[in-house]
């Protein structure tokens, strides 16, 4: 499964989350009903996976955390703010350069349309 496939069933799966609990609760709930739907899907998830950052040759942890990473391709990036701003592309930006990867979900699950609050962000490597 590629990365657009991935992001697909993510999208959908958050869409559906979306629907029944809809905006205003905290990141945590939505990253738990994410991590569960995805798992349900049979999808390799890891939750709050440590990404460490390599500095002349040495790995150190600095305590960056991703939120979701799927099928260790799709690094998912959960928010529940009044808007997504710089620093929160930048943190998912951060990730997908630390790990390599190509493909990037930011959602921010406080809105009235969950459509409004998904961005697609992709690593140029």
């Amino acid at each position: 499964m590629n990365e657009n496939e991935i992001a697909a069933l993510v999208v959908n799966s958050a869409i559906n989350i979306h629907k029944k609990l809809g905006p205003g609760l905290l990141e945590s709930a939505y990253k738990e009903c994410l991590f569960y739907k995805l798992k349900k899907l049979g999808l390799s998830v890891e939750r709050e996976k440590a990404m460490p950052l390599i500095f002349e040759e040495t790995k150190l942890d600095c305590g960056y955390r991703m939120d979701i990473l799927v099928e260790n391709k799709l690094v998912i990036e959960i928010k529940s703010v009044e808007s997504l701003n710089d620093v929160h592309l930048a943190q998912i930006l951060t990730y997908l350069k630390l790990g390599d990867f190509k493909l990037g979900l930011l959602i921010n699950f406080n809105v009235a349309f969950l459509k409004t609050g998904l961005r697609r962000v992709a690593n140029g490597i």
